[in-house]
């Protein structure tokens, strides 16, 4: 069962680079006959986006039956309304065909990748530099927990903060599924980490997952904690989950010529600065968003991770938490979890 292609992909996509992975195609059967009406409309709707796209690739057509993320997502929306953005950014499996720029012997390699959405399905499209090599010992679960944490965090901590060798960086939710694999990976490569978390248990386990200090976010005293915990300098970077949440604690923690990037919007579409704060410390406030993401610059990022912290994967020194495992059929619950907020690591679903 196959995941169409985002009707708008990233910018520079070059032909023939379209990799097909995949999972388990026997399961599709199942996913039909409990949602034969959503499954019918997702055939409809979403069957010449992914034919057109492989064609346009210079890529043969995978016979398609249909789109299991919508079979939970759509399976109340009108056929003729627009489609939603697909979730999942993330995959593992094997590959089953591949584009006419792409070396037919990648035919059957396992993968993990980062895709352009589409996820929850047993078919997904992704560039072949973003089909990475599966880690040895790892299950699927864990395999796919990889990619979108990684690319997020090398991303934005390398590229955007330009996080350079002896700096401090400060990484808010700390038990996260970006946070919880991206700390075991800078650690590993020598680079000092201090993470803040909701809870106790939560503080706790990021001090596992590699954070050279962790903090509660509730204390009223937290920017005092971080710079005591600094030796009164403050960190170099932060990495904001949390919307701007602790964004005065936040500048008064951050060293001069300091950096902020941020994840997420929460709920919030503003947030109020100190200007005053951010003149005196020198301090450069950015974001960014993974999917439109140029492929340029998302291969790039692949090379990187290669050369870095997949050696580091191989040997045992990263390795995804897994809070949850659910079916795809209940995805729903998968994402009412993630909702409550009480998980610690990725939530995942099995296709």
């Amino acid at each position: 069962m196959p995941q169409t292609t985002d009707p708008n992909p990233a910018p520079g996509t070059a032909p023939g680079t379209l990799t097909f992975l995949f999972t388990d195609l026997a399961r599709s059967t199942r996913l039909w006959e409990q949602f034969p009406d959503a499954m019918s409309a997702a055939l409809a709707r979403h069957d010449g986006i992914l034919r057109g796209a492989i064609e346009a690739s210079g890529g043969r057509v995978v016979k398609t039956t249909g789109d299991g993320m919508m079979a939970v997502f759509d399976r109340a929306a009108d056929a003729a309304a627009p489609a939603p953005a697909k979730p999942a950014n993330t995959v593992a499996g094997r590959i089953a065909a591949v584009g006419s720029n792409v070396s037919k012997t990648r035919i059957g390699e396992l993968v993990t990748a980062l895709i352009q959405g589409g996820g929850y399905a047993q078919f997904a499209v992704a560039d072949s530099a973003l089909a990475l090599p599966w880690p040895t010992g790892l299950t699927a679960v864990a395999a796919a927990a990889l990619p979108e944490a990684l690319f997020t965090a090398w991303y934005n901590i390398f590229v955007r903060m330009r996080l350079a060798e002896g700096e401090r960086l400060l990484i808010h939710g700390g038990t996260s599924g970006v946070a919880s694999v991206a700390m075991q990976a800078l650690s590993a490569m020598g680079i000092t980490v201090f993470a803040t978390s909701g809870t106790e248990e939560k503080r706790v386990a990021a001090l596992g997952f590699g954070a050279a200090a962790a903090f509660n976010y509730h204390a009223p005293d937290l920017a005092g904690q971080v710079v005591s915990a600094s030796a009164g300098e403050g960190v170099d970077a932060i990495l904001d989950t949390s919307a701007g949440a602790h964004i005065e604690a936040d500048l008064q923690m951050l060293g001069v010529e300091g950096r902020i990037c941020h994840l997420s919007t929460g709920e919030r579409r503003e947030m109020a600065v100190p200007l005053r704060a951010v003149m005196a410390k020198r301090a450069s406030i950015t974001g960014s968003l993974l999917r439109p993401l140029p492929l340029a610059e998302k291969r790039v990022v692949a090379r990187r991770l290669l050369d870095e912290v997949w050696p580091l994967i191989e040997r045992g020194r990263v390795r995804p938490p897994i809070a949850a495992v659910f079916p795809l059929s209940e995805a729903v619950r998968a994402h009412s979890m993630m909702e409550e907020g009480r998980h610690i690591g990725k939530i995942m679903l099995s296709v």
